[in-house]
């Protein structure tokens, strides 16, 4: 009764799952001594399924079939290989926004037509006034028209099923707009191999299912259709649980079901029914108390919560909420605020099943015996929080309180999701960056060219440039799909705006990527599609785009004029990262904001603007409108959300995912039992991973003699590391790619490419902002140092090789940030690198290091290359003992004769098993031999 609902979870999971091999009687019962037991014991964990996105789940399917002839070559039976825990990959990150603002003919248009319906059927007014043209299309006429002429034609219309779109003055399905279908026709032409990958993987492989491209983002469908909240399998019932390669895997806690991200490396061997292994964690217990203000949105609470909770130090730990406040939160807020906690360090933000969430279920098509069934379990098995019986909250090991009275609208940035600047500040923390030193925050731009100004020419008309200008604005999937009020809310001030005559200078990118086809529904049944779409923010398709950088470049005259001016210009999107380069090499500044802030501040077009006394820009008769002007009131977006966002979306959608599309469904492929690996492919490579696959493992080997392939500072995230976003044309992949026949338009993305173990390696530390200080300036370079040459860090890496010499990495505080990226793993050990020192880790990030067969080395507390004296220039010898211990002290000895320890960063003997077997995949591959 006094343990934590996460920790209940575990306990039942650990109980169910209990063989006395994997998971032993002392197991259970330490989990149920949690009180004294947390941070003191491993434990193992059997999530019931597991889900995966194409970027991360790729390689792990190129792996599952490696392995497949890997055992075959080694006399066991291929056929034999096939998940053991129950897998759902979603397609969904291979889109990339080839076009946009395109100009559709008869597209709906909120600027005439017949009126009556929309007063009959909208909760929306009419305009009072003629609306100009929609943004970007010259030959719109300002009418939507019935019947056939409000309806697009094209050779696309024919060939894919979308989500219906629906005219917000008829209520009569239309197709999708041109940019949509256009993105997908390109989608699935650069994707082909990929595709047909998957769809032999499909075919040949048991309890895996493949949900096609243009269908919903993973996390998205993971919640809106995946999620069970309690598993009935042959009528026996459990918890649903999950873990994913997707760090946003969190979002179905705000369900009550417990889930959390883990590396690429980790998910296969669950996949193949290895429990996970975590320490019994501490739970922090979050009470939220108070009113939220009409004017805070999710995401300030999200920003809110972050900040109040990375002060709480919750690294490692899962949190959990409970208090008064729980109750005014809908299921949307909390996935929501659960999607965010790996930005503060959680493993996992739990919100326990209570009445909110059965009233969800209910309206997402949950039946009635279902639910029945749902509430009398969890309240069986006490997984049910009753809102009535707070005197009995469970016991926590510390308790962090956050006032929801207390919250107003934060943006956050200019290069961490962790800084917050209040929106009524904004303006003067812009100023302060511009003259802060550069770092974290600041700029370091002189004070004399702070008020440049450059102009430039741009669709026939000129336009001034300067710093804070915004030339990116995204409304995009990763934290706010889920959430209709926030999305609703940048619809609705869309439409206010279009009526008060404000607009979107045309050189500023825009984008709306809605992470399924609800998101698209709701907002056109609502009626603010158009309005949106005539701001530029017009649907680009459904995936990941802006957030992992797969966007168009901006204009030439735009880039030329922000590098001319050195100006730190600005994006602006609605999602959860915002690290530095990470939507464009010239695009310095960055802030999360939500939906409706990003429409606000594209109108306003800078991000150096005092909202509360500057307007966003002038209307209709030269009147200058303010923010206030157009911002809508929660009683709008209630009345919108209950009459628009019904259960019979959940039900459509539903549907439309069983159904699949019609390119998808058409698609050939293979299906014999081991892939045919095409040798002049560039998407699909059977990787070296098992190479040396033998029945019996060989110890540790001594590292002798290993240089420093980078010496590297403080905070370096898996972006840093892990291959993201396009392919530089002077990248090492690219002259791979182009050595291959390819041209640069065909390059594609690194993600798309993640099947390639080639394009991977060569894209691994190739990241511009890379600091690596041998070379003293952001760039993927190092230096190697036999020969003294200043190279690629691949290229280094590869005559390393070559010369059989060894490589390790030196690395200061939290290195490994960020989201869990298998590559980032991976691509170090195929660089050759045999161990990584640094004075601290991410945790995911380190466990993936000992998964791929990369020794995690931690200098002693106090201690670091500056203090020890090394350089980097040296040459370092490590050994390792036959029987290796959890943290245990390791001695190095450096080519100068200099001898210091480290710590071994294995936290119990099952890692090190996995370490002394090279890795996860091999030992998993050693078990079918």
């Amino acid at each position: 009764d006094t343990l934590p609902y996460s920790i209940r979870v575990l306990f039942e999971s650990s109980v169910r799952n209990c063989d006395g091999f994997l998971v032993k009687e002392t197991d259970a019962m330490n989990i149920l001594d949690w009180k004294t037991k947390q941070n003191h014991v491993e434990v193992p964990f059997c999530p019931a399924r597991v889900v995966l996105q194409d970027f991360t789940g790729i390689p792990a399917m190129v792996d599952f079939a490696a392995m497949r002839e890997a055992v075959r070559n080694a006399g066991g039976d291929p056929v034999k290989v096939n998940p053991a825990c129950p897998t759902d990959l979603t397609v969904d990150h291979s889109l990339q926004i080839d076009f946009g603002k395109c100009a559709i003919q008869n597209a709906p248009n909120p600027g005439g037509g017949e009126q009556k319906p929309l007063a009959r059927l909208s909760p929306l007014k009419p305009p009072l006034r003629k609306l100009p043209p929609c943004r970007g299309h010259g030959s719109c006429q300002g009418s939507c028209g019935a019947g056939e002429a409000g309806r697009s034609s094209g050779p696309f219309s024919a060939q894919i099923e979308n989500t219906p779109i629906l005219c917000p003055f008829h209520l009569q399905p239309v197709p999708e707009p041109e940019t949509v279908l256009k993105n997908q026709e390109m989608e699935f032409g650069r994707n082909r191999e990929r595709l047909q990958f998957f769809k032999w993987s499909s075919k040949v492989f048991e309890n895996i299912s493949i949900i096609p491209p243009e269908i919903g983002m993973a996390h998205q469908v993971n919640l809106e259709y995946l999620s069970r909240v309690v598993f009935d399998v042959k009528d026996f019932l459990h918890p649903d649980s999950v873990v994913g390669t997707d760090s946003h895997t969190t979002m179905v806690n705000g369900l009550g079901i417990l889930g959390w991200g883990v590396g690429g490396i980790e998910t296969e061997a669950v996949m193949l029914g290895m429990p996970l292994t975590l320490t019994l964690p501490e739970v922090v217990g979050c009470e939220l108390t108070g009113t939220v203000s009409p004017f805070a949105t999710s995401i300030d609470i999200v920003l809110s919560i972050t900040k109040h909770l990375r002060q709480a130090d919750v690294a490692g730990k899962f949190v959990e909420f409970f208090g008064s406040g729980v109750s005014q939160l809908s299921v949307a807020d909390r996935t929501t605020i659960a999607n965010m906690c790996p930005e503060y360090g959680a493993i996992l933000s739990f919100f326990p099943v209570d009445n909110v969430t059965l009233k969800h279920l209910k309206h997402a098509g949950f039946d009635k015996a279902k639910l029945e069934v749902t509430e009398a379990y969890l309240k069986a098995v006490k997984l049910f929080r009753n809102d009535e019986s707070s005197s009995r909250e469970p016991q926590y090991s510390q308790v962090v309180q956050v006032s929801l009275s207390s919250i107003i609208p934060y943006v956050s940035g200019p290069k961490r999701s962790q800084d917050r600047v209040a929106v009524n500040n904004m303006k003067s923390d812009f100023q302060a960056c511009l003259n802060e030193k550069s770092g974290v925050k600041g700029f370091q731009i002189a004070a004399e060219k702070q008020n440049d100004i450059v102009p430039v020419q741009y669709e026939g008309n000129e336009y001034k440039l300067s710093h804070g200008c915004v030339v990116i604005a995204a409304v995009i999937s990763c934290t706010n799909n889920c959430n209709p009020s926030v999305m609703l809310a940048a619809g609705l001030l869309a439409k206010k705006a279009v009526e008060a005559g404000l607009v979107v200078k045309p050189y500023i990118r825009t984008s709306l990527s809605p992470g399924s086809g609800m998101v698209t529904h709701y907002l056109s049944s609502s009626g603010v599609l158009p309005y949106l779409s005539k701001l530029g923010f017009e649907v680009v398709g459904y995936g990941c785009s802006t957030c992992v950088g797969n966007m168009a470049p901006l204009p030439e005259a735009i880039r030329n004029a922000i590098k001319q001016g050195d100006l730190i210009a600005c994006g602006v999107l609605s999602g959860t990262k915002n690290f530095e380069g990470r939507l464009c090499d010239c695009v310095r500044a960055n802030y999360l904001a939500s939906p409706p802030l990003v429409v606000a501040y594209a109108i306003a077009g800078t991000v150096h603007i005092d909202f509360d006394t500057e307007p966003l820009g002038t209307g209709f008769n030269g009147k200058s409108i303010y923010l206030r002007d157009i911002w809508p009131t929660r009683q709008e977006l209630h009345t919108v959300e209950e009459e628009r966002v019904i259960s019979s979306m959940f039900k459509e959608l539903k549907e439309k995912m069983e159904k699949g599309n019609k390119r998808w469904n058409l698609l050939e492929a293979p299906e014999s039992t081991l892939f045919p690996w095409d040798l002049k492919s560039t998407y699909i490579r059977c990787p070296s991973f098992f190479d040396k696959l033998a029945k019996e493992a060989v110890p540790p080997q001594a590292v002798e003699n290993a240089h420093v392939l980078l010496f590297l500072g403080d905070s370096v995230t898996t972006d840093h590391i892990s291959p993201a976003g396009s392919i530089a044309r002077s990248s090492a992949a690219a002259k791979y790619l182009t050595s291959k026949g390819l041209t640069p338009r065909e390059f594609n993305s690194y993600g798309a490419r993640r099947g390639n173990d080639a394009v991977m390696t060569r894209g691994t530390f190739a990241n511009i902002k890379l600091l690596n200080k041998f070379i003293g300036k952001p760039a993927p370079k190092t230096i190697h140092f036999p020969s003294g040459q200043t190279l690629d860090v691949f290229e280094a890496a590869e005559l390393y090789q070559k010369e059989g010499i060894p490589v390790i990495i030196l690395a200061g505080k939290k290195y490994g940030l960020g989201s869990s990226r298998d590559w980032a793993a991976k691509g170090p050990f195929l660089l050759g690198v045999k161990a990584v020192l640094a004075e601290s880790y991410e945790k995911v990030h380190r466990s993936q290091l000992i998964g791929i067969g990369i020794a995690p080395l931690q200098f002693r507390p106090g201690e670091n290359p500056s203090t020890l004296g090394l350089t980097g220039r040296e040459q370092f010898s490590i050994l390792f003992p036959p029987e290796l211990l959890p943290r245990m002290t390791l001695d190095i000895k450096t080519s100068t004769g200099k001898v210091f320890s480290v710590i071994a960063l294995f936290e119990n003997n099952m890692e090190i098993t996995l370490y002394k077997n090279g890795g996860s995949l091999n030992f998993v591959a050693r078990r079918f031999l």
